[in-house]
Formats: structure tokens, sequence, C-alpha cells
């Protein structure tokens, strides 16, 4: 592995060993690569996903710019997350640096209605 990605990694144990989501206050996570992002809510205690969201849907109907797009992401999965009646979260940056795309994707979210 690269530098960088084994920081990440390390980053990433560290913040998991310490949160943890439940069915009450489900665990945001996200993932980032290169050209997309994903977001899904987990319920830690169980091991299942409660709901996912990714950048698909909005790439295909507008050309904006990444941060744009995970800014609408987590609308996107805030408001599906209210629908479930979800309104606490835990969030989980995935051991990347809180800045860019994974701000906008929690700005998103909490513009969108879910608290954390």
């Amino acid at each position: 592995m690269l530098k960088s990605q084994e920081r990440r990694a390390k980053r990433h144990k560290k913040i998991r060993s310490r949160i943890s989501g439940t069915a009450d206050k489900p665990r945001l996570c996200v993932f980032k690569s290169s050209k997309h992002i994903y977001a899904q809510m987990i319920d830690d205690d169980k091991g299942k996903t409660i709901l996912a969201y990714n950048d698909s849907e909005i790439k295909k109907a507008k050309k904006e710019t990444k941060a744009k797009i995970a800014f609408e992401v987590g609308k996107s999965i805030a408001k599906e997350a209210l629908a479930k009646k979800i309104e606490k979260v835990v969030f989980d940056r995935g051991g990347n640096r809180y800045h860019g795309r994974i701000k906008a994707l929690a700005d998103g979210a909490r513009e969108g209605g879910l608290k954390f």
C-alpha cells in the first residue's frame, strides 16, 4: 500500500474503535474514491446496512463538481433516513480528513435534517 493509504487505514481503525451505530442512532459511513462518493447507514448491533446511497443517480442527471455532488448525496441520504424516521446519526468519515467532499456530504446531511 501507499503511505497515504496506510495512514488512512490507521485513522479509520482508530475511529471505528470509538464509534458504533445502533438501530436508534445508526452510523453514517462515508467512502470516497477518486471518482465517486458513497454513504450508508449501518446498525452495528445487528451488522446490517439500513440504507445506502451513492452519486450514480446524481451524476447522470447533472454535470457538477465533485463537492456539489457530495452535498447532494448527503441531502438525499438524509431525506431517505427521515422517511425511515431516523433523525440522529453517528458520523464516520472513514479515516479521511474532514474537508472537501467529506465535509460537503456532512453539510448536505445536516441541511437535509440529520443531527450529528
